[in-house]
């Protein structure tokens, strides 16, 4: 935009830290920064609404146009019956009615249709009667059976010379 170079940049930097001095220097610095980063958004918005405001004024004028062309045509299909099939369909209506008789003649009674014989309705398969047997099948192989009781085993009785556990031997 100001075109400036690598050399301008340079004297710029050196005049400004003799100006300001080194302590100075990047406080300076940064509000010099911040303050462009400022500009430069307050631009783009501007160019963001400017821009906007172009586009609207287009799509207006482009409204503007559309709405003259179809009024033309409009006008144009208004006074051409060859371009008009609703007025020659209505008016030849309207020619049948009027050429028509006042007192038309009473409807020929229509027979009764008669229907086919049709055969008789195909029973079809539940399509979820196998879905259900498949899954009851992997359930009951999934699931072990109820546990069986053991047969009654008849305990014999200990015999007296062995010692019982917490018993002492009295002598």
């Amino acid at each position: 935009m100001f075109d400036i170079g690598w050399s301008e940049l340079m004297l710029i930097g050196i005049v400004a830290l003799i100006v300001i001095g080194p302590k100075e220097l990047p406080t300076v610095l940064r509000t010099v920064g911040r303050t462009v980063t400022k500009l430069r958004r307050m631009a783009g918005e501007f160019q963001g609404q400017f821009q906007e405001a172009l586009r609207e004024a287009d799509l207006a004028d482009m409204r503007k146009e559309i709405s003259d062309v179809t009024e033309t045509a409009r006008s144009t299909l208004a006074t051409s019956d060859m371009f008009d099939p609703l007025r020659s369909i209505r008016e030849e209506i309207r020619s049948t009615v009027e050429g028509a008789n006042p007192t038309p003649a009473a409807p020929a009674p229509e027979a009764p249709i008669a229907l086919p014989d049709l055969p008789p309705p195909v029973e079809l398969p539940d399509p979820m009667a196998a879905i259900r047997a498949e899954i009851r099948r992997s359930v009951e192989a999934a699931v072990p059976p109820a546990p069986v009781a053991p047969p009654a085993v008849a305990v014999e009785p200990a015999p007296e010379s062995l010692p019982v556990a917490g018993e002492t031997k009295s002598a």
